[in-house]
């Protein structure tokens, strides 16, 4: 048996219908699309972006005021875990080596979870005040990167 002695016997494959393409085809003038309408014009099968069928599209009828947040997302380090472990300067590094956080480019924030009765020196892009209070208040120091 070889290729060119496949036969596919009873499904034969039928050809695709070619649209559009003169009326000697049978499917010439308007390629079965019918007369006028949204249905015949060439966008009609994807239809128009956001187009709700007459409707008052959402993005047009919700109201838009305000601004827009940029949405920084920091990863969180609680005081509870610094006072857990021996070392007393904490930076990006430091945290991630640890594993306190996952990326050391992205911002980091200590939150006032738990106490802490030790001094420690923290280096981070942002702190809650009651953690910064709690951290002086030990005798460590606060620096915003």
């Amino acid at each position: 048996m070889e290729l060119n002695s496949l036969n596919p016997g009873k499904a034969k494959v039928r050809k695709r219908k070619r649209i559009g393409r003169g009326p000697g085809s049978g499917w010439g003038t308007t390629a079965g699309r019918g007369q006028k309408g949204s249905g015949a014009r060439k966008s009609a099968k994807a239809g128009r972006v956001a187009f709700e069928g007459g409707q008052m599209p959402i993005h047009r009828r919700v109201p838009k005021r305000g601004f827009k947040h940029a949405n920084i997302e920091f990863q969180l380090v609680n005081l509870k875990r610094l006072a857990a472990v021996s070392a007393t300067e904490f930076d990006a590094k430091a945290l991630f080596d640890l594993g306190f956080i996952r990326n050391v480019e992205k911002p980091v924030k200590v939150l006032a979870f738990g106490t802490i009765d030790k001094a420690i020196n923290v280096k981070v892009n942002a702190i809650s005040e009651k953690a910064k209070s709690l951290i002086e208040a030990a005798g460590g120091k606060v620096e915003i990167i």
